[in-house]
């Protein structure tokens, strides 16, 4: 197995690549046996495939896919966006 350091460089390249996952927002690091994802993504959609790929590269790898789907609010009634 890849030294960790060399790993997770190498995922994190093959994550900006990947037409499915291209987002910068995606943080990976190896703790022991466990590849963790960290950070933020625009759906959940891309949260999924982002661990699909590391699949991909590593089969037997333990996931840890703590990534979180950043929430765009809809504009609020207090917001007046008919004046200015």
């Amino acid at each position: 197995m890849e030294q960790p350091q060399y790993l997770v460089a190498h995922l994190r390249r093959a994550l900006a690549e990947d037409p499915r996952t291209a987002e910068l927002g995606v943080h990976v690091t190896i703790r022991g046996e466990v590849v963790v994802l960290g950070g933020e993504v625009s759906s959940e959609s891309v949260k999924q495939q982002v661990e699909t790929v590391v699949r991909e590269l590593l089969p037997h790898a333990r996931i840890h896919n703590d990534l979180h789907v950043t929430q765009h609010a809809a504009p609020t009634d207090s917001e007046d966006l008919g004046r200015g």
